[in-house]
């Protein structure tokens, strides 16, 4: 399938954006000198960063798995960022083949790579609409043309929330998304956190707003106030790092981002 959007997306070069900054913490070529600029900023400032986002990465692959191998067969990835191997449908669909999933980003350059995203299964449906994770109807109505709501389906919200301010709703965003979800639906998440290193992340925030970019770091607390209502699954709000973790890891120096999956309990 193809995804929606402009055929001729417009792509700001003098501007960083967090897909882009993300993708260069991965060690990834599809971002510009203004990306790396910001990188390198904060890598300066605090080495975690890079340490983070690989470890943030790590979280979803182990996450998806473990929800495809429970039985969910249906994903919806808000925030994809830049594509980087494996992508969350080649963890699903090589656990179930027929599994569906609709990718959502709003930044140009993913739809431009966009392609990528789309190369699942033969019995598999992938799809990516160009969208705003702060306009969830408009997620919900696109996305239902690839998805059954009356199934349930696991939304992702890797490394998003964090840059949606409070004052733009992002408990409203999760709470529409999830409202429309049937049970046994689950929530994956991760975000930043404060903490563990306070003051490193402090600065790296106010690297991203010398940029432009709104970041908030949140308590363990005010993450898991994400998931009220829902069943969180084992071992709850931990750091990424520490969720389900496959093996010990090389280093022990802390990560600040949390991670949870939740579970939307029958009603």
């Amino acid at each position: 399938m193809t995804g929606t959007g402009p055929s001729t997306p417009y792509i700001d070069t003098t501007r960083p954006h967090p897909a882009r900054v993300y993708d260069w913490f991965l060690g990834g070529k599809d971002n510009y000198p203004v990306d790396e600029a910001l990188g390198r900023r904060i890598a300066a400032i605090d080495d975690g960063a890079l340490r983070g986002a690989r470890a943030n990465r790590a979280f979803m692959r182990r996450a998806i798995r473990a929800l495809a191998e429970d039985g969910i067969t249906q994903f919806l990835d808000i925030g994809t960022g830049i594509p980087t191997e494996p992508n969350l449908h080649q963890i699903a669909q090589s656990v179930t083949p027929d599994a569906r999933v609709v990718y959502a980003d709003n930044d140009p350059i993913v739809l431009a790579h966009a392609g990528a995203l789309l190369r699942g299964t033969p019995e598999g449906v992938t799809e990516y609409i160009q969208a705003d994770a702060r306009e969830p109807g408009s997620i919900l109505e696109r996305a239902a043309a690839v998805l059954d709501f009356d199934r349930p389906v696991a939304l992702s919200l890797i490394a998003l929330l964090h840059f949606v301010a409070d004052e733009d709703g992002p408990h409203e965003v999760v709470g529409t998304l999830m409202s429309a979800l049937a049970p046994g639906s689950c929530l994956v998440l991760s975000m930043m956190t404060g903490d563990f290193e306070p003051e490193n992340v402090a600065r790296g925030i106010a690297a991203y707003a010398a940029g432009g970019v709104t970041l908030v770091a949140r308590s363990r607390d005010e993450v898991g106030a994400f998931c009220t209502g829902l069943e969180l699954l084992e071992p709850g709000v931990v750091p990424v790092a520490e969720w389900r973790p496959e093996q010990a890891p090389d280093d022990d120096r802390p990560i600040s981002l949390y991670g949870a999956v939740a579970r939307k309990p029958a009603s």
